[in-house]
């Protein structure tokens, strides 16, 4: 996990490829991206996945493919997605391959072998890594204050901040303390962008996942030994909904 870090402050999201180039994503960087499937490493471990890469979507922002993710219906299965979905994302990026997680696109099969679709990646080969993000920093996010409490870690909040989140509405809150961090998932009434209002919760189990992921690397890139156990939201209309607790040694 910790190989990807130095990627979280290169990839951005290309809402449009547009002026990225000619290059193509080639037959052995599609077998390469397929094989790492089987690398991904899961948040949850019993829950049944499937990924693919496909053109046939609804997606239209010039990607050359998408990857799209299957998954059953069980607790906390969405925030697993989202979980091995940023894995990929970073990934792609470190191979110069440009990515966008799309949530409103349609795919020709709902169901591949009992298990729904969840969500998609658009991709595309990018031809110069200085049309990837030069200064992360500088992207629009939440202050540590807001994401937040407490003075431990903040090193580490101040990286994860910058993890996509549907509409840019981060919708993550940390409590720090020495050994411990408990994550949550906020719920703030009336902020969720463009995002249809009955399915803001949706994505934003989604970005949580991610929002771990990016944590994870963190935590490992720093050398911080650490045991992690994921909860099932007690109310998705609480403003605040524990997703995890990580205690730290």
């Amino acid at each position: 996990m910790k190989n990807l870090y130095e990627m979280i402050f290169k990839r951005k999201s290309f809402h449009l490829f547009r002026n990225v180039g000619n290059e193509k994503i080639s037959d052995n960087e599609l077998s390469d991206i397929e094989a790492y499937f089987s690398k991904l490493k899961p948040l949850v471990d019993d829950i049944k996945v499937k990924i693919k890469i496909s053109k046939e979507t609804t997606c239209k922002r010039g990607q050359e493919y998408c990857i799209l993710f299957y998954s059953e219906k069980k607790n906390n299965y969405l925030q697993n997605i989202g979980y091995l979905g940023e894995q990929l994302d970073l990934y792609l990026v470190s191979k110069n391959i440009g990515t966008l997680w799309f949530g409103i696109g349609k795919v020709k099969e709902p169901i591949i072998d009992n298990l729904e679709f969840v969500i998609m990646i658009a991709i595309k080969k990018i031809d110069s890594s200085d049309k990837f993000r030069k200064d992360m920093f500088k992207s629009k996010r939440k202050d540590i204050k807001e994401i937040w409490k407490g003075n431990d870690y903040l090193d580490i909040a101040n990286i994860v901040r910058f993890a996509p989140s549907a509409c840019n509405t981060q919708p993550w809150y940390v409590e720090s303390s020495n050994k411990a961090l408990k994550v949550y998932r906020y719920r703030k009434t009336g902020k969720r962008g463009i995002m249809p209002k009955n399915m803001v919760i949706y994505y934003n189990q989604i970005d949580l996942g991610i929002f771990l992921c990016f944590l994870d690397i963190c935590l490992e890139k720093n050398n911080y030994n650490y045991e992690k156990s994921i909860y099932e939201e007690s109310n998705h209309d609480n403003e605040l909904n524990l997703i995890a607790v990580y205690n730290i040694e």
